[in-house]
């Protein structure tokens, strides 16, 4: 089966709740979308190969709305959420408004990202072999500088699954396509107190059920940084109080039966899994199909991993002794928006 047969089945869902918040919310996801729409237009894989794309917004203009479907140059499903409906909650629902009849598989992206120009003829080749896999990750990565090349350690790092070649145990929910009848069986489930692990869990829940994940590392897109160091402050906070949540998908999927006291122990479980991330992404700086970070600034960005790493620890200590985003404050961290036009 060749790409274009491939994509002839498939369906592209973007939401844009990246982009939420603040008093131009409107021209940020417009500027941000379109750019997106017209770099997606020009892949070598083009849109207009697909068979269905669906954007997720919460008040999209109609203005927008024609100005995206003609940069596309094809019809494009806008599906109305309303300003409580959550980034992973965003995903189930473009996925329901897909066609099942004309789509078999599923992409997933966001609208804040930006995608190298084979990234969608990539995310689909695997599918294109007689043992075609069930679900494919690409690569994401944030921007190739010390910053972004450190935090891309952190934030986006893959590890191998040893039951299966060429697979990964995890995943991130901006570069992933799945069979339908895969994502239909699974998708994100509610998860209370999360900000953004859903996918990790799904990860573990596909490997229990032996499902591989194929890793296709050339499909790469370019995740944006926050725009602000108080906006990134406030992620990686938010990151760090994930991994409460996490620590106990974590050991009941990775450990044996005698360290699982440590997902009731307040914030020692989480910390633990944070200093055994932080070994992990010092290892994997200049590994990350990233150009490398040499001399002065290898010591910088391995002091960059340590920093973010820190602020991580102090977000999961905080909730691990019971001082936690609820309430209004987090539904506002659901959607926290960090990108200006």
């Amino acid at each position: 089966m060749m790409p274009d047969q491939v994509a002839a089945r498939c369906a592209l869902v973007l939401e844009t709740n990246n982009l939420r918040g603040g008093a131009d919310a409107e021209a940020r996801t417009s500027t941000s979308l379109q750019r997106l729409v017209a770099l997606l237009a020009k892949q070598r894989l083009p849109l207009t190969a697909l068979a269905q794309v669906v954007i997720t917004h919460d008040g999209l203009s109609p203005a927008t709305c024609e100005a995206v479907s003609r940069l596309a140059g094809r019809p494009v499903d806008f599906v109305r959420i309303d300003h409580s409906t959550g980034y992973y909650d965003a995903k189930n629902v473009g996925f329901e408004a897909t066609d099942a009849q004309r789509c078999t598989h599923v992409v997933f992206a966001d609208a804040d990202c930006l995608p190298d120009d084979d990234w969608l003829l990539q995310m689909l080749l695997p599918f294109t072999r007689t043992d075609a896999p069930a679900v494919v990750a690409g690569r994401t990565s944030y921007a190739a500088n010390m910053v972004g090349t450190a935090l891309t350690t952190i934030d986006f790092m893959y590890f191998p699954n040893a039951d299966h070649a060429g697979a990964t145990s995890n995943f991130y929910a901006n570069n992933v396509v799945f069979r339908r009848d895969v994502f239909a069986q699974h998708s994100y489930q509610a998860l209370d107190g999360v900000y953004r692990a859903h996918c990790q869990v799904l990860g573990m829940r596909l490997k229990a059920a032996g499902v591989p994940i194929h890793y296709a590392a050339q499909a790469h897109t370019e995740h944006r940084l926050p725009d602000t160091r108080a906006e990134a402050l406030k992620l990686r906070w938010m990151r760090g109080q994930d991994t409460c949540s996490l620590t106990p998908h974590l050991l009941r999927s990775y450990v044996s039966a005698r360290w699982q006291w440590l997902a009731r122990s307040g914030p020692i479980g989480p910390l633990a899994v944070l200093f055994t991330r932080l070994g992990f992404s010092v290892k994997a700086l200049n590994h990350q199909d990233l150009p490398p970070l040499r001399g002065l600034r290898w010591l910088g960005g391995v002091a960059l991993i340590v920093g973010f790493s820190a602020v991580d620890m102090l977000g999961a200590l905080a909730r691990g002794i019971g001082w936690h985003t609820t309430g209004k404050t987090h539904a506002d961290a659901q959607a926290l928006s960090y990108h200006k036009p």
